[in-house]
């Protein structure tokens, strides 16, 4: 019997599969505990929508992707630190810093967890910082750290 499977199944295959098992094995398991749709006309029709739909909202999330990081491109955002002698910072600018100051002052809500600091910033002056907006796009904020 040909199923659909609605979850991941160990050692059968993933979400959104149709895979090929025993009779037995679909009425007593597969199909009472919600793990899968037999494979007839309509549930495969569903199938091809669901993925047509997945397919355009990962299309949209792309473009927006994409305009987010040509919108940051020119921007820049001022974080302010407390320092002492010679521009050293009193500990660093972290990016939750920078994400709560990019919201207050560009009014963009970005996410700390997808920016990338190869170190930490300790001292006073710009910085470019890369975050990741999509698995295939890229973006990069400047960031000013001036002194409070």
């Amino acid at each position: 019997m040909k199923v659909i499977l609605l979850q991941d199944v160990k050692s059968l295959g993933k979400k959104g599969d149709v895979v090929n098992v025993s009779d037995g094995y679909a009425r007593n398991m597969i199909l009472p505990k919600k793990l899968g749709l037999e494979a007839n006309a309509k549930n495969l029709n569903d199938l091809k929508l669901q993925h047509r739909h997945a397919d355009k909202v990962a299309e949209e999330q792309l473009e927006n992707a994409k305009h987010l990081a040509e919108e940051l491109k020119d921007k820049t955002v001022e974080v302010k630190i407390r320092a002492g002698e010679g521009g050293r910072a009193f500990g660093s600018v972290s990016t939750k810093e920078i994400s709560a100051a990019a919201a207050q002052q560009l009014h963009l809500e970005l996410d700390k967890k997808k920016m990338v600091l190869p170190e930490p910033i300790k001292a006073l002056g710009t910085y470019e910082i890369t975050i990741k907006l999509h698995p295939k796009v890229t973006g990069t904020l400047r960031v000013k750290v001036s002194e409070a």
